[in-house]
């Protein structure tokens, strides 16, 4: 019997595909810590990022096999951002938390090499001022993440 190939890259692309055909705006989740990541660093949160990854908010948007790239603006400063496969740990549409996260898979194990110390908490969105200040307000929720198996 052969080996398969990892998953993540084929179910990262079909829940983007789906997220955005859904008429929704894809996050991904983003273990930080991870070598070869480049994120801002000002908006990583207990070494997680969420980054909004919708067509309409990045440019030069690319995902193979191996990373997540694309240039965006954080807070107006232009950014290349790069994600290795391995550093995303799931996908979910902001406005209702469908989207899942990706189990572990032994080829990325080897490759787990944080270049800072993981530590265990929450995920923290990070989005606009204006959500955030909605959201300290009490009109917004904070979207949660429903698993889809």
């Amino acid at each position: 019997m052969s080996e398969m190939l990892v998953q993540r890259p084929y179910l990262l692309r079909a829940f983007y595909n789906w997220i955005v055909d859904s008429e929704c705006t894809p996050h991904v989740i983003v273990d930080a810590t991870q070598a070869h990541v480049e994120v801002p660093a000002q908006f990583v949160e207990n070494g997680k990022i969420v980054l909004n990854i919708a067509p309409q908010s990045v440019l030069g948007f690319s995902l193979d096999d191996d990373a997540l790239s694309f240039n965006a603006r954080f807070s107006g400063q232009p950014m290349q951002v790069y994600v290795p496969i391995y550093a995303i740990e799931g996908i979910y549409a902001r406005e209702n938390g469908e989207g899942t996260i990706f189990p572990p898979e032994a080829a990325y194990e080897a490759l787990n090499t944080p270049q800072i110390p993981k530590e265990a908490s929450p995920v923290s969105v990070v989005e606009d001022k204006q959500d955030v200040k909605k959201e300290n307000k009490g009109e917004r929720k904070r979207p949660t993440l429903t698993v889809v198996k």
